[in-house]
């Protein structure tokens, strides 16, 4: 995905990594008081999760292809 960073593609791929999956795991997890799950913050969790799995298998595992 960060092509242009040359040889830093791999750092640049475990960092967002990183913070898709912390935005995955906090909108996904996040309740209010009275213990309601949030329609955004469901949305935006599983939007992150969707790009963690695409950067995982397909730049950093190698594992699927879109050609």
């Amino acid at each position: 995905m960060f092509e242009f960073a040359g040889e830093w593609e791999q750092p640049f791929n475990i960092v967002f990594l990183a913070v898709t999956g912390f935005i995955a795991w906090h909108g996904i997890r996040f309740r209010t008081e009275q213990g309601d799950s949030e329609f955004v913050h469901l949305l935006f969790g599983c939007i992150a999760a969707m790009f963690f799995a695409l950067i995982l298998f397909r730049d950093v595992l190698g594992v699927v292809s879109f050609q």
